[in-house]
């Protein structure tokens, strides 16, 4: 096969290469997810804190995480957090790079990267963001592979795409199937691979059994709330970590979230919608 022809196939999601990732989470990690940067101060890198300790739902002595879910940019925005990044490996802990893959952002250093034809409608309650076309993912795609490649220069160990379950929302502004967002996310699940990244899957909860042998692992928002939980077994029958967030602003409280979250062995922490660095309040 000649090499055009094999990375057009690989950019589509045609073809399934075996995972590259130098690192992927276990079931044991503990993670953190704080996409709004802290003022800087002690236990602060980065817009990161990282001197985080609390106790747990189930009690005893606190504890801290193991895995940071971050933005790719720093607090200016423009910068990679390369140095989130590395105060993170220097405390022994990972970090996830967030990447959204499937709305285009107006504060982002690249939103003149995409065309007009590729942004539809705006998402509810997110000002400043638009749905994207997946089905065009012969533009889409270069963009995105330039953002892994920045995670990947930054040192990030995995990335996590955000709003790749567009296909289940009525009002995108495009006729998308559940086709398009598999071609879409598998091609993207190979992006963070060949740059030697794991991949966690976001949401997308009506194609796990499809895409749980291409992720690496499951990150999903309230499924507590919406009674959607069962729906990530098949990670945790692949013996693939759920990192699992419930919202306390939208009612989640830990006496709910945390007993079934434990008992299913699902990495569970409760905080608000801000995703500042607290609260944070680990299931275990």
């Amino acid at each position: 096969m000649k090499l055009l022809a094999l990375t057009s196939l690989l950019l589509t999601g045609l073809l399934t290469p075996a995972p590259a990732a130098d690192w992927v989470p276990s079931a044991s990690d503990r993670w953190q997810y704080q996409l709004q940067p802290t003022a800087t101060g002690a236990g602060t890198a980065g817009g990161i804190r990282l001197n985080l300790c609390a106790v747990p739902y189930t009690g005893g002595a606190c504890v801290k995480p193991d895995v940071y879910n971050i933005d790719l940019y720093g607090p200016d925005k423009v910068t990679p957090n390369k140095t989130a990044v590395n105060a993170i490996h220097a405390a022994g802990g990972h970090a996830i790079c967030y990447v959204s893959a499937g709305s285009w952002e107006d504060w982002r250093p690249d939103k003149n990267s995409f065309p007009a034809s590729v942004k539809g409608n705006d998402l509810d309650n997110w000002p400043g963001e638009k749905w994207l076309d997946i089905r065009k993912r012969d533009i889409l795609l270069p963009i995105m592979k330039a953002r892994v490649a920045k995670c990947a220069q930054a040192g990030f160990d995995s990335v996590e795409f955000d709003n790749v379950d567009a296909f289940q929302n009525e009002n995108t502004g495009f006729p998308l199937t559940g086709a398009h967002q598999l071609a879409y996310n598998k091609a993207l699940a190979d992006l963070a691979h060949s740059h030697g990244m794991s991949v966690g899957l976001k949401n997308d909860l009506d194609q796990v059994d499809a895409l749980v042998g291409r992720f690496d692992y499951a990150v999903n928002e309230s499924c507590q709330a919406w009674d959607e939980c069962e729906a990530l077994a098949p990670f945790l029958d692949a013996g693939k970590p759920v990192f699992q967030i419930e919202y306390t602003d939208e009612g989640a409280t830990a006496r709910e979230s945390c007993p079934p979250a434990n008992k299913a062995a699902r990495s569970t922490i409760l905080k608000t919608l801000a995703l500042t660095a607290t609260p944070w309040t680990p299931c275990r």
